[in-house]
């Protein structure tokens, strides 16, 4: 029954490390929502996006979760008007990044919950485990 235990327990330390590296890549995409180009008529930064994968992991014996990738999103960039903007190309135009903050902020409370939920299992598995060494003695 311990060893089960532990491995809830890994699997959820798996998931909480995950979600983790999600909020870093979130809160860096509210870092730079409203960075510009460069360069006159450049790209500016471009919103990245965490995908996950489930990884058997022999030592447990039991399927854990992992960063896949960490890829942009290709939506298209908002363009702003004003002509004397540094970042303006030829035709007045400069482009903003494609981050929306309220979505960043759902992503964020999704990815906080989904940590507290990782952080809730690994307790109930620790004071089960507790109870059961209490038993024993």
């Amino acid at each position: 029954m311990a060893s089960d235990l532990q491995t809830s327990m890994m699997i959820s330390a798996a998931g909480m490390r995950s979600q983790g590296q999600r909020v870093k890549v979130i809160a860096e995409n509210i870092a730079n929502a409203n960075s510009t180009a460069n360069t006159p008529g450049g790209d500016p930064y471009r919103r990245q996006v965490v995908t996950f994968k489930s990884v058997f992991d022999r030592e447990l014996n039991a399927d854990i979760v992992r960063i896949d990738k960490i890829r942009p999103d290709n939506s298209e960039f908002n363009l702003v008007y004003d002509p004397v903007h540094p970042a303006s190309g030829p035709n007045g135009y400069y482009k903003k990044p494609n981050v929306q903050s309220l979505v960043e902020m759902v992503d964020m409370r999704e990815a906080q919950r989904s940590y507290e939920a990782n952080v809730n299992m690994v307790d109930t598995a620790r004071k089960m485990l507790m109870s059961t060494i209490n038993l024993l003695r």
